[in-house]
């Protein structure tokens, strides 16, 4: 990628719905840099299962928009509890830069003890791994600053992104997007994040 964003880059947004049932609604809002919506996407993962990748490639590589999204951005690498996703594989199986954002740095020990208690858990704690390095981006929102991982692009390059479409939160507009649309069609109103 360019080192410079375009300003209509195609950014596809993904987030899930609240927790309330065994399958986890997830929805992508595919954005023309931080303010066009061209479309969008949905899917569902199990809670606390292991097809989240699967079912994010699937929905992004089965979409009518597939050629035209040049970046995903998630929120964080896990969907439906302690699903995750494992960016590596996300970014083979799309062929696209990947970046998860997360509000908070992590604390890897507590999310090692919780996935203790699921099927699996060094096969889900590798993915969180492989996610890459936890890089600290400061968003023009406020000053607060967001942490991402990434695959497939230079982490300067993401964090310049990501920092750029942050404009009504220190969540990047697709993100903000995509998280109002998957509340609000399981609670029946949206609730904003900042």
């Amino acid at each position: 990628m360019r080192s410079k964003p375009k300003p209509e880059i195609r950014i596809l947004g993904i987030d899930d719905s609240p927790l309330l049932s065994d399958r986890i609604l997830v929805v992508g809002a595919l954005l023309r840099g931080s303010g066009w919506v061209d479309g969008v996407l949905s899917t569902c993962v199990a809670r606390d299962g292991t097809d989240a990748g699967e079912r994010l490639a699937a929905m992004i590589t089965g979409s009518k928009h597939y050629g035209q999204i040049r970046i995903v951005m998630l929120n964080g690498v896990t969907f439906g509890g302690f699903n995750v996703v494992d960016l590596k594989e996300l970014h083979r199986a799309t062929g696209l830069p990947v970046i998860a954002v997360m509000r908070h740095l992590p604390d890897m020990a507590s999310i090692k003890a919780a996935l203790d208690n699921l099927p699996d858990p060094e096969l889900r704690y590798q993915a969180i791994l492989n996610a890459g390095p936890i890089t600290e981006v400061q968003t023009p929102w406020r000053g607060q600053p967001v942490y991402i991982q990434c695959q497939g692009i230079e982490t300067a390059a993401a964090a310049e992104l990501v920092a750029a479409t942050a404009i009504h939160s220190r969540l990047p507009e697709p993100l903000r997007l995509a998280h109002l649309i998957a509340t609000g069609i399981v609670l029946g109103e949206s609730s904003k994040r900042a």
